[in-house]
């Protein structure tokens, strides 16, 4: 069902075929139906949902969709509501709203929740406890097989995932055990018996892009945070570590692009944020490049005894600046997924001078045979161009390369080394490169 069809049926007063098409439906599509609808529809549609289905469709609405809705719900929906989200999530929600309306949202949590919304909140900002679920499962290692899956049963319909449960002794992590193993297992055996004490584990303090990796690298379907003190205090579902993967990306993305990253989609933010956002890369990226101009007019004379060689500077940065951006994209990734470390540096460098080696030839070639047949074979010009050709693709190699590897050993974000920074520090390192070749051939 869309969006067209949810406003006929309203506008016909159908609301119970409404309601029965709306169960078979799935809570994000619901969401992208919502995006069509005006304010006053969005919320007769949301009041027609079953509570659990309309915690969902809560949880994945943009800020200021919920924002729109809880203006319109009165205090006991709104409270209906809070009490079917898991509390990472309701932090989460918390997060991006204005402070009266985060007044409005804890009001409708009772004091329990209340304490471990508050407990999330005091964890940095992008750590894995601002972002872990404190509702897991959690059995001790003397319990039998029957009593943990009667515990299961009892308290299993409020946690966010039942699949791996946690063995703790004094709140201390010292085992794990599947679901799977459970009902495989004998009824009497003790969890001490089946259980793994090889546990992958993350701190509250870990970078959240670090566990997401971790998540996405073993594939878990959650791993468990644990405090300075080893004690377990939370879980971290592959669900919430693809949403801080895909923002991540995003991040990275944005900062490759020369753009300030924003929170908010392109068509969420405002032409003056959007301006913002872009202004400082560019002013950066345009004041740097007076010096490839005070470069040039360093080698005037040269050019004005040889006009000629002005042709070939714009091809000679963009090759440079190409191939700058294309190793720099590959070492981001790379560093993203754990496939590169600073560690490797020196391997790459090797393996991409090797590369540069190949390409800055074929490239050589390519652009000699031009120069020989539009310049009536003045080889000399094809040569120097040639040689120039493959020092400026080494020269991009390893400077595309290595800024990102130092900028993460430093420990900055390494898009920040990406294609607009590295394209105008190889600009100018060209034009050096270019005219001293170029004089050295012709005695300029």
């Amino acid at each position: 069902m869309d969006a067209e069809r949810m406003a006929e049926l309203l506008d016909r007063h159908e609301f119970k075929q409404l309601k029965e098409e709306l169960e078979s439906m799935h809570p994000v599509d619901i969401v992208d139906a919502f995006e069509e609808l005006d304010k006053k529809q969005r919320t007769l549609v949301f009041r027609l949902l079953a509570k659990e289905e309309a915690a969902e469709v809560f949880t994945d609405m943009n800020s200021d969709m919920r924002e729109d809705l809880i203006n319109a719900l009165t205090d006991s929906e709104l409270e209906e509501v809070m009490d079917e989200m898991y509390v990472d999530d309701t932090v989460d929600v918390l997060e991006e709203m204005p402070a009266n309306v985060v007044d409005r949202l804890l009001m409708a949590t009772d004091e329990d929740t209340r304490q471990k919304i508050n407990a999330l909140l005091q964890y940095p900002e992008d750590s894995a406890g601002s972002i872990m679920n404190i509702e897991y499962i959690s059995l001790r290692k003397e319990m039998t097989v029957a009593d943990a899956i009667l515990k299961i049963r009892q308290v299993g319909i409020n946690k966010e995932t039942i699949y791996t449960c946690y063995v703790t002794e004094k709140k201390k992590l010292i085992g794990m055990v599947d679901v799977k193993d459970l009902l495989t297992a004998g009824e009497s055996r003790k969890i001490e018996e089946i259980m793994d004490e090889n546990v992958l584990y993350a701190r509250t303090l870990d970078d959240q892009e670090h566990v997401a990796n971790m998540i996405n690298k073993y594939g878990l379907v959650a791993i468990p945070i644990i405090d300075h003190e080893d004690c377990l205090v939370g879980i971290v579902t592959v669900d919430d570590a693809m949403l801080v993967l895909q923002d991540e990306t995003t991040e990275d993305m944005s900062m490759m692009a020369g753009v300030s990253p924003d929170d908010d989609s392109y068509f969420e933010s405002s032409v003056f944020q959007q301006a913002k956002n872009r202004t400082p890369w560019l002013m950066i990226m345009m004041l740097s490049s007076t010096v490839s101009g005070e470069i040039l007019g360093y080698y005037e004379n040269a050019m004005a005894v040889m006009p000629v060689l002005i042709t070939f500077i714009p091809m000679l940065m963009g090759t440079g600046g190409n191939c700058g951006s294309q190793i720099s994209t590959l070492m981001i990734r790379g560093l993203a997924v754990g496939e590169i470390e600073f560690k490797d540096i020196f391997r790459v460098i090797f393996k991409e001078i090797r590369v540069a080696l190949i390409v800055g030839t074929l490239l050589a070639i390519v652009n000699g045979i031009r120069i020989c047949l539009m310049y009536d074979w003045n080889i000399m010009l094809a040569l120097a161009l040639g040689i120039t050709m493959i020092a400026v693709v080494i020269m991009a190699k390893c400077i595309g390369c290595v800024l990102p590897l130092a900028a993460k050993k430093i420990g900055l974000d390494p898009a920040i080394m990406a294609a607009p920074l590295i394209t105008t520090i190889l600009d100018t390192c060209t034009i050096l490169v270019y005219f001293n070749i170029v004089t050295v051939f012709f005695g300029l």
